[in-house]
């Protein structure tokens, strides 16, 4: 039997949406149609951070307990509405023809899909060769966690800014942070990898009992991972205010400074984490991601970073 279907008018676009009931958070309860209603509220502050950029999205059309898998390749049967950018992928050796998610009915409508997350990439497509920000994905190896991963950060805080590069820290929603620097159009990719990784490399050398650069699972236990390699033209990190496919509706959300010292000084990793009613409560206070962007600077020396 076909599944009922809901028809919607969502800022101006229709849409057809169907098993709004769907459990796909086990856990609290969370639905289908809870996540269309948070994708819903919160588009006009999401879209900016997907707005002409590659986007993959994470599937998970039964739940977070179920199948899941990464789309990058942009749905055939989208609406004619829903554009898309093509980057050629090295791995593969062949074109990937992104969804570009334009506009907050976008968001809704990836929610249909049951795509739980939104992973956009470093560049706008009408720049492809220019990235808009340096982005350093801290990804703790158990037992280390959250707190872990916020010393860390601030870590990286103090490196960049000795280079003369502000950040802004944002929670991954999942265990990790991501650490943000947004950039002035000076610079191409092969330059942000090398500065990536010099930072990385750098603290690493400093830090060797707390962080890693090597993916090598027997090398990560207790520490922190810095993923620099996530500057990369075909490479994509979760949104801002993107949902996660957790045991619990976490999402990826910015924090300040002060807040990560914070939850560092009670020893208390809960307060960095946000499940979608509190997302929603901060993203109506305003999005301080978005005002980092309005003031982007410029990538740093490689030597800067290193020691």
């Amino acid at each position: 039997m076909a599944a009922a279907r809901t028809a919607v008018t969502v800022h101006g676009r229709d849409l057809s949406l169907s098993n709004l009931d769907k459990v796909l958070y086990p856990e609290t309860g969370f639905t289908k149609g809870d996540l269309v209603a948070y994708y819903e509220a919160i588009g006009e502050v999401l879209v900016p951070h997907l707005r002409g950029r590659p986007t993959t999205l994470v599937r998970c059309p039964d739940g977070v307990d179920g199948e899941r898998f990464f789309e990058k390749m942009c749905p055939k049967h989208r609406p004619d509405w829903v554009e898309t950018v093509d980057i050629w992928a090295p791995g593969p050796k062949r074109t990937v023809r992104y969804c570009r998610i334009d506009e907050p009915a976008a968001v809704v409508w990836t929610a249909q899909l049951g795509a739980i997350e939104l992973h956009p990439g470093l560049l706008r497509d009408d720049d492809r060769d220019t990235p808009t920000h340096l982005v350093v994905d801290l990804d703790p190896g158990e037992p280390a966690g959250l707190l872990e991963c916020a010393e860390v950060a601030q870590l990286v805080q103090e490196r960049l800014a000795r280079g003369g590069l502000a950040c802004l820290p944002k929670v991954s929603g999942s265990k990790g942070i991501q650490v943000l620097a947004p950039l002035a159009p000076n610079c191409g990719f092969d330059r942000l990898r090398e500065v990536a990784l010099a930072l990385a490399e750098g603290l690493a050398a400093d830090h060797p009992d707390r962080i890693v650069t090597n993916m090598r699972k027997d090398l990560r236990p207790g520490k922190v991972l810095i993923d620099w390699s996530q500057n990369s033209p075909f490479k994509t990190t979760v949104a801002t205010w993107s949902l996660r496919a957790r045991v619990r509706p976490w999402a990826s959300v910015p924090v300040t400074w002060d807040e990560l010292a914070a939850a560092l000084e009670a020893g208390d990793a809960e307060r960095l984490r946000f499940e979608a009613p509190q997302a929603l409560d901060r993203a109506r206070l305003g999005d301080p991601m978005a005002d980092a962007f309005s003031s982007p600077g410029q990538l740093p020396d490689p030597g800067a970073l290193a020691h």
